[in-house]
């Protein structure tokens, strides 16, 4: 399923909009990470163990955005959005919402 960060597809006529559609997961850090992130605090540089766990996190959300629209009937996701909150210390939910639309 195509899903893009603009209000329409290039090349697609957008024909209906079928909502809002949204994937989220909530990931918790683990000691091992921390240890590891608390280390490279005190030198500097990327925390590589949290980047890819965000990366993750990113990914499951939109898996879940695209089934969401796939249970619409979409052929597409407009307007994909980002966000993410801590929902409790060492605990953070990504979210990853659009538009779903049928395309001509």
């Amino acid at each position: 399923m195509i899903y893009v960060t603009t209000e329409q597809v290039f090349g697609k006529e957008i024909t209906a909009s079928l909502g809002t559609v949204r994937g989220s997961t909530v990931r918790a850090r683990n000691i091992g990470r921390d240890i590891f992130a608390g280390l490279k605090n005190i030198v500097g540089g990327e925390i590589s163990e949290y980047t890819q766990l965000l990366a993750q996190s990113r990914e499951q959300a939109i898996k879940r955005m695209l089934d969401d629209a796939e249970r619409l009937g979409a052929d597409a996701v407009v307007n994909v959005r980002f966000n993410t909150s801590q929902v409790m210390q060492g605990a953070a939910e990504m979210l990853a919402y659009g538009t779903a639309v049928k395309l001509n």
